[in-house]
């Protein structure tokens, strides 16, 4: 096919490391280019993030040939768009995606793809019926260290896993504080921060047959039952109040024999591996999981496919999970999920 046309809907700290993300694949040889923006607030309002994701603060957007949009029909009636990603809300999720896929494109929708797994099958019977791809943007699935772990757990090259402990704390966000810290509107910590280890436990483990949440919706931790799997999986997931508490991702996951141990404050030596008596630092590939997962939709669209991993049916399946975690939270007593 053609160079592949981009549409971004929202432009926030998300919207434009998207942006950063197609034009660093472009760079590589990918053929893509951003053609359209639309957002309802300016090119040059301010914006923040927990994670420094490459992109640029204050973007010239003309010198690039990128439309800029405050009309979202103008954007997805476009004939030079054939993929767009989604920025946005994520109570403006679904009905963006519906719209997005009912002119004929192509979708990258970000994490949490919906509050509820109702609304995700309301998404997946329209995604159905068409012939256009509707990628949940997972992006640890794509993060370097995080796809080597789930690399190692598939082939079993270390041998099973005995335990797995992982953990997404930091500050509560600073920004956009009217839609995060809005329980209805967010889902909190538990659905918009906590869904990364949900996804990559339930990507890696499968569903598990029960949940056990203690704590709130903003400050929880997790236990994941699998009777055929590992002894223990726990994840750890947390907005603290106070803003100078920083960012932290990590995990531990233990196998027979070794130990890999996973902790982003570490930025030369993240990954390393405890194995025969001794520590080893696993290389990893430069770039982050927005790149990843740019890329993986990018060559998915342009070998034609008809499907694509992470589904809607997983995203589903996720939201299930944290439909019960949350459910635990409020009895106070471990869910059963099959």
């Amino acid at each position: 096919m053609n160079s592949i046309g981009v549409g971004i809907i929202g432009f926030g700290f998300m919207g434009r490391t998207h942006l950063e993300a197609y034009r660093r694949a472009a760079s590589d040889g990918i053929d893509c280019q951003v053609r359209e923006i639309y957002s309802l607030d300016p090119p040059d309002a301010p914006v923040a993030g927990n994670v420094d994701t490459g992109a640029d603060s204050v973007i010239d957007l003309e010198s690039l040939g990128i439309r800029w949009s405050q009309q979202i029909e103008q954007l997805l009636a476009a004939d030079d768009i054939d993929l767009v990603s989604i920025c946005t809300p994520t109570d403006t999720h679904i009905d963006l995606a519906i719209q997005a896929l009912e002119a004929g494109k192509h979708v990258l929708l970000e994490k949490p793809v919906a509050l509820s797994s109702a609304e995700v099958e309301r998404l997946q019977a329209v995604d159905d019926a068409t012939d256009r791809l509707c990628m949940p943007a997972m992006c640890m699935r794509f993060w370097p260290g995080w796809s080597w772990l789930h690399e190692t757990i598939r082939t079993g090259k270390l041998g099973a896993v005995t335990s797995a402990h992982f953990q997404r704390i930091g500050a509560s966000p600073g920004w956009s504080q009217d839609f995060y810290l809005d329980e209805t509107r967010s889902g909190g910590a538990l659905t918009d921060l906590h869904v990364h280890d949900a996804d990559f436990i339930f990507a890696s483990f499968g569903m598990p047959t029960e949940v056990s949440t203690s704590g709130t919706r903003f400050q929880l931790v997790t236990q994941y039952r699998y009777p055929d799997g590992p002894a223990s999986v726990v994840a750890e997931a947390a907005w603290y109040p106070d803003p100078s508490y920083p960012f932290q991702m990590r995990y531990r996951v233990g196998f027979e024999t070794s130990i890999a141990d996973f902790d982003m404050s570490r930025t030369d030596s993240p990954l390393m591996l405890h194995l025969d008596g001794a520590t080893q630092v696993i290389d990893l590939p430069e770039g982050n999981g927005y790149e990843g997962e740019v890329r993986h939709i990018l060559e998915a669209v342009t070998a034609g496919a008809d499907r694509i991993d992470p589904s809607l049916g997983e995203a589903c399946q996720v939201l299930r999970i944290l439909e019960a975690e949350g459910a635990s939270i409020d009895a106070q007593k471990p869910i059963t999920l099959r």
